[in-house]
């Protein structure tokens, strides 16, 4: 009896386990299709999650301009409720702007109906504020089931995920950021993948959030890859042009 309930639970243990990767890794394409990065190692994408978030989302698009680079912000709607000029400032220089929930919840614990509202809500407060449709999407902590892929291609959305990422909403050095950064897209380099940036211009306790390092660390790595001739791209790219494989 003991063996067999040794088995059993061990069995359990792989099911959560794979459950857990199929869900929360962010290359992950068991529960269905994401946009991760392409296969052109030279190819970068920075995108931006939170906001909008003053002021660090415009000192963000200072970055940004002086470097003639775009990039891409996945935006939590009631916070665009609250500072839609923000969201239009973004819009209006050119940077893709995408879908992150309304309230920023953990969607695998949502019923189907509240995971529809959530992105639902966040679509309107991004359309109502830009007066333009909405085309991508990314679940908060990359956290998905297969019906919440299914809802937001329902609603004319791509999910996209990442492949790198700064861990900067604990608000550590610049150079940390940096460090972090640098070696995951060395890892994908190494592999011949793009890479897909995860950093934060904002952060889902409320506008206000001290976005100093992630700002710092940015015009970092742009001088990194820049002298590198590296080139700066939206999910877009990989989303029309390649496999969504990252």
């Amino acid at each position: 009896m003991l063996p067999e309930l040794a088995i059993t639970g061990a069995a359990a243990g792989l099911a959560a386990g794979g459950y857990a990767f199929a869900a929360m890794w962010p290359t992950s394409q068991i529960f269905g299709r994401v946009v991760v990065a392409g296969h052109d190692p030279r190819q970068l994408a920075l995108t931006y999650d939170d906001g909008p978030n003053d002021p660090w989302t415009y000192k963000l698009l200072e970055v940004l301009a002086n470097n003639n680079v775009r990039a891409t912000f996945f935006f939590i709607g009631r916070f665009v409720r609250q500072r839609p000029e923000i969201a239009r400032a973004v819009w209006n220089a050119g940077h893709l702007i995408g879908n992150h929930t309304m309230t920023h919840p953990l969607l695998l614990l949502q019923t189907p109906a509240r995971v529809r509202h959530e992105i639902e809500a966040c679509n309107q407060a991004l359309e109502d504020t830009l007066g333009q449709p909405v085309r991508y999407f990314r679940p908060p902590h990359g956290a998905r089931r297969p019906d919440v892929l299914a809802t937001a291609r329902s609603l004319g959305l791509t999910t996209v995920l990442w492949n790198a990422m700064g861990r900067d909403w604990k608000a550590p050095s610049p150079e940390a950021i940096a460090r972090r950064v640098t070696r995951q897209v060395n890892a994908n380099r190494s592999r011949n993948r793009g890479s897909n940036i995860l950093l934060h211009d904002g952060g889902q306790q409320g506008v206000g959030q001290d976005r100093a390092s992630t700002v710092t660390a940015t015009e970092a790595l742009l001088a990194n890859y820049k002298s590198q001739g590296l080139s700066f791209v939206t999910p877009e790219t990989w989303h029309v042009g390649e496999s969504p494989m990252g």
